[in-house]
C-alpha cells in the first residue's frame, strides 16, 4: 500500500466531540474528505445536526448525537449511539473543551471545576469510552486529544490557570493511555494547538497582543490542523503512539 492510499480513511467511523463548531468541525470535514463516516457529539444539538448534514454533503454518512461529556451515563449511551449505527468505532477526536479567564486569586470552585471536568474529565471519559470498545471489537484504533500550547506554557495577558493546568493533564493522560492500550494496537496522540482562529477567540480582547507576539504575527486557522488530525488517524503512521504535537506557528519558541 502506497502513502496516498494509508491515508484513506475508507471505511473507518469516527467521533469528533465539540464537533459542530471550530476546530471540531474542521477536524470532522477532513476526516471525512479522506473518506471516514463521522459521529458529531456535541451539547449544542441544532449545531450538530446542521454540521453532519454539511458533511453527508460530501458523500459519507454523518450522525449527530448530543451529549454532555462530563456525565459518564450520557458518555456510554452515546457510544452506544455510535456502535449502534456504525457498528464499529476506528477514530475518536477528543476535542471539547472551554476556557475562563479569571485571576487565580478570584476564581471559584464552580469555576475550576468547569474547566476540569469538560477539559480533563470529559476528554478522559471519552477516550475511556472509545478504548472500551476498541478493545471489545479488536483491530486496534486511533485516539486523537485536543491538548493546547497551553499545557506547555502560561499564555499572557490572560489569567487562565484553570485552562492550563486541564491541558498540562490532557499531554499526560494522552501518554499513559498509549502505553495501557498499545498492547491492543490503540493509538493514543493529542495535538496542542496555537491560537486559533475560531469563535472561541474571535472576540477576545487579547488578539492584538498575541499576533504582535506571534512569530507569524497572526492567529493559526482551524483548516491549519486538519492534516496532522488525518495522519493520526490512519494507518500511515502505526509507530506514532504517546505523542503531542504542537502546531502554534512556533509561538512556544519565544
Amino acid at each position: 500500500m502506497g502513502i496516498l492510499e494509508a491515508m484513506r480513511l475508507d471505511g473507518k467511523k469516527a467521533l469528533v466531540t465539540g464537533g459542530a463548531r471550530g476546530i471540531g468541525k474542521s477536524i470532522a470535514i477532513a476526516l471525512a474528505q479522506c473518506g471516514a463516516d463521522i459521529a458529531i457529539v456535541d451539547l449544542d444539538e441544532p449545531e450538530a445536526l446542521k454540521t453532519a448534514a454539511e458533511l453527508r454533503e460530501l458523500g459519507g454518512d454523518a450522525i449527530a448525537v448530543k451529549t454532555d461529556v462530563t456525565d459518564p451515563e450520557q458518555v456510554d449511551q452515546m457510544m452506544q449511539a455510535i456502535v449502534n449505527y456504525y457498528g464499529q468505532l476506528n477514530i475518536a477526536f477528543c476535542n471539547a473543551g472551554i476556557c475562563i479567564n479569571r485571576p487565580a486569586k478570584d476564581m471559584t470552585l464552580a469555576e475550576w471545576q468547569a474547566v476540569i471536568d469538560i477539559n480533563l474529565t470529559g476528554v478522559f471519559l471519552t477516550a475511556q469510552a472509545a478504548g472500551r470498545q476498541m478493545i471489545k471489537q479488536g483491530g486496534g484504533g486511533s485516539i486523537i486529544n485536543t491538548a493546547s500550547m497551553s499545557g506547555h506554557i502560561v499564555n499572557v495577558p490572560q489569567p487562565q490557570c484553570g485552562y492550563n493546568a486541564s491541558k498540562a493533564g490532557v499531554i499526560l493522560l494522552t501518554k499513559s493511555l498509549a502505553i495501557e492500550w498499545a498492547q491492543y494496537g490503540i493509538r493514543v496522540n493529542s495535538i496542542s494547538p496555537g491560537y486559533i482562529g475560531t469563535e472561541l477567540t474571535a472576540g477576545s480582547p487579547f488578539k492584538d497582543q498575541w499576533n504582535e507576539m506571534a512569530p507569524l504575527h497572526r492567529l493559526g486557522q482551524p483548516e491549519e490542523l486538519q492534516s496532522i488530525a488525518v495522519l493520526l488517524a490512519g494507518d500511515s503512521c502505526p509507530f506514532t503512539t504517546g505523542s503531542d504535537f504542537i502546531i502554534d506557528g512556533a509561538f512556544t519558541c519565544i
